[in-house]
């Protein structure tokens, strides 16, 4: 079985690739070993809402990751779509923890209906029947009722619903504070310690009203 540090991140073709990119490299800093699935809609959203060229290669995407991400050797681990021999692939192999992030609706059902088309679903699958800890990052807006149905059948599997849905309590002054909000909070489900954002409490203004 795979160590527990190792963690599988799944980028699927939601809008926001920059969340799930911010995660990996948060995940490097807390010296987590990162197993990443990048889906061909996700190198396509990063080419539109980015201007990044992600390798279709997994080898040249994992260089770029590393890159990237100051990573050391052996850190980051890319596989293929259909790359059905990896670790993610098997109960026997495939890391306790995994986030899908950021997560479509496509992705979102295919998981819920246990589908397994592709090493992202399978990866998932894995996780569900291995009883580890699967977190989704659903980025759509308005949601239908199927949307809706498919986020309440995970959660009644005990997956981590975690929408996209940035904060602004911390007052953000860029769009990068706004994907470290969320960020922050799938390192606090991960159960790793993150200076992102800080706890509600310390961070909330005084109350402009005196005490009498």
């Amino acid at each position: 079985m795979v160590d527990s540090d190792t963690i599988t991140v799944a980028i699927t073709g939601a809008s926001g690739a920059q969340y799930g990119l911010r995660l990996v490299e948060q995940l490097v800093q807390a010296d987590r070993r990162i197993y990443v699935l990048i889906s061909k809609a996700a190198q396509m959203v990063m080419a539109l809402e980015m201007d990044l060229s992600m390798p279709s290669n997994a080898v040249k995407a994992e260089e770029l990751l590393m890159q990237m991400t100051g990573a050391t050797k052996n850190q980051i681990n890319v596989f293929g779509r259909e790359d059905w021999t990896s670790p993610v692939a098997s109960g026997s192999g495939a890391p306790r923890q995994m986030v899908v992030c950021p997560c479509s609706t496509g992705t979102l059902s295919a998981v819920a209906a246990g589908a397994c088309n592709n090493l992202i679903e399978r990866a998932a699958d894995v996780v569900l029947k291995e009883r580890g800890q699967l977190i989704m990052v659903p980025r759509e807006t308005p949601l239908s009722t199927i949307h809706l149905q498919n986020m309440l059948t995970l959660s009644q599997m005990g997956v981590v619903i975690l929408p996209a849905m940035p904060g602004f309590y911390q007052r953000p002054e860029s769009v990068d504070d706004m994907v470290d909000f969320i960020v922050a909070r799938i390192l606090n489900q991960l159960g790793i310690k993150q200076q992102l954002l800080k706890p509600w409490g310390d961070s909330t203004p005084q109350s402009p009203i005196a005490d009498t």
